[in-house]
């Protein structure tokens, strides 16, 4: 449908075929520097392998999205101009990403209520990119909310080829983190939910006779959040990574993107070489930065103490789960009860849902199932809770976890499971 002009080596998905505005956009210094910041930030002290970037990632959603639009073209109508926009948006929807991924942004979000979406669209429209964009005759400002399946002057189907439950985004960092860290949850028929994409009033439907593999790539998404993104240990290092970025955050200006520029400078090995060459000129905190960074980079991890399932359906520990201060005042109690400094303990719990998100960041609830009959093309829209294999895992990872780096650990350990033991909780923490 399009004409490519270079052909790139993935492991993943064998030859990547670009056209003339793809590979522009991927010789752009601002692209070539997604090289430099790891998919998976600090996984590959737990995983070896997982040293692979965004910009591979970045090229296997392209390579998804324009098997996505050659498949949808088969069904409705579709120009060129549609397919190339799809395959820019899926190129670059992940171009505002700082160092260390989405662990940056949990202190970005925190700090100053930035996510790297946003910066993702000052990064369009702001340098090189909107440049090379316009000459190729597109507009940084569509291909903007396209990034995020977010465009209203857009067929919606082609948004959530993008940025849907179904995108083409999520089906290959299963498939790309999987084969870096050698975890075999995230192997998904890919290409069989893709083959099977219909069109029903706009939005991006399936097959019902993919109906199963539909179901893979959800329970492969819950493994892979239990054995890798949300795995103890990985935890363990981003953790350390995310307070050392609060601590240091005022001194380096680490979630500063006004100069958008120096916020791009940024990559892992730069930002970990400033936290660990720190001066901390007698502040507590900047020197606590710098010894969790060498802690870090030495992998001299915290250790988890105690984990425990959480039913968030008790409104005390939605709150627990959805309030940062709740969790640092429970985490101050415990270190008080266990005689530690309240800087050696950390409460973790996973913020991301279970099932993937849609394009407006809400849970995906239900998918839409095609049939088509003699009388045409039928179908229905099913909740996700009447299939029983995803229905099971449909909600958030519910798991609570201590850490601390204080050598007593048994200390830390007693003291919170006296916390979140037989006692109500009520009567511990403030309301």
């Amino acid at each position: 449908m399009l004409e490519s002009v270079a052909e790139i080596r993935d492991p993943v998905h064998g030859y990547i075929c670009v056209t003339e505005v793809e590979r522009a956009i991927i010789d752009l210094p601002v692209f070539q520097r997604l090289r430099r910041i790891r998919q998976l930030a600090g996984a590959h002290l737990t995983y070896p392998g997982a040293q692979h970037s965004r910009f591979e990632h970045s090229l296997g959603t392209l390579h998804l999205s324009g098997v996505a639009v050659n498949v949808l073209a088969q069904k409705v109508p579709l120009t060129e101009e549609m397919a190339q926009e799809v395959r820019l948006a899926a190129l670059l929807h992940d171009i505002g990403h700082g160092p260390f991924s989405h662990v940056i942004e949990e202190v970005m979000v925190e700090q100053r209520g930035v996510t790297h979406e946003d910066v993702t669209r000052r990064v369009i429209k702001e340098t090189e990119v909107s440049d090379v964009l316009s000459k190729y005759g597109f507009e940084p400002d569509i291909m903007c909310d396209f990034t995020l399946g977010l465009c209203a002057t857009r067929p919606r189907f082609l948004n959530e080829v993008v940025g849907g439950g179904l995108s083409v985004d999520i089906m290959d960092y299963l498939l790309r983190d999987s084969y870096f860290t050698g975890v075999e949850y995230g192997k998904v028929d890919v290409h069989r939910i893709i083959n099977s994409f219909e069109v029903v009033q706009d939005h991006l439907a399936l097959d019902q006779a993919a109906l199963y593999a539909f179901e893979a790539l959800m329970v492969a998404r819950y493994e892979m959040f239990r054995a890798v993104y949300f795995h103890r240990t990985v935890r363990a290092a981003e953790l350390m990574l995310i307070r050392a970025l609060a601590l240091a955050d005022d001194y380096l200006q680490i979630t500063n993107t006004t100069d958008l520029q120096r916020y791009l400078s940024m990559t892992d090995e730069i930002m970990l070489e400033n936290l660990v060459k720190i001066d901390p000129q007698g502040r507590s905190d900047l020197k606590r930065a710098r010894d969790l960074a060498l802690a870090y980079k030495n992998r001299n991890l915290v250790k988890c103490v105690f984990e425990k399932p959480i039913h968030r359906k008790d409104q005390l520990m939605e709150r627990i789960f959805s309030q940062k201060r709740i969790r640092d005042e429970i985490a101050s109690k415990i270190a008080e009860e266990a005689k530690v400094s309240p800087e050696e303990v950390y409460i973790d719990v996973p913020t991301t849902a279970s099932v993937p998100y849609t394009a407006d960041r809400k849970a995906l609830t239900s998918i839409i199932l095609a049939a088509r009959t003699p009388a045409g093309l039928t179908h229905q829209d099913v909740r996700l809770d009447q299939l029983p294999l995803v229905g099971a895992i449909s909600g958030f990872f519910d798991i609570l976890r201590v850490y601390t780096s204080h050598p007593e650990r048994r200390r830390v350990a007693e003291a919170a499971e006296r916390f979140f033991g037989k006692e109500s909780y009520v009567t511990k923490i403030s309301m």
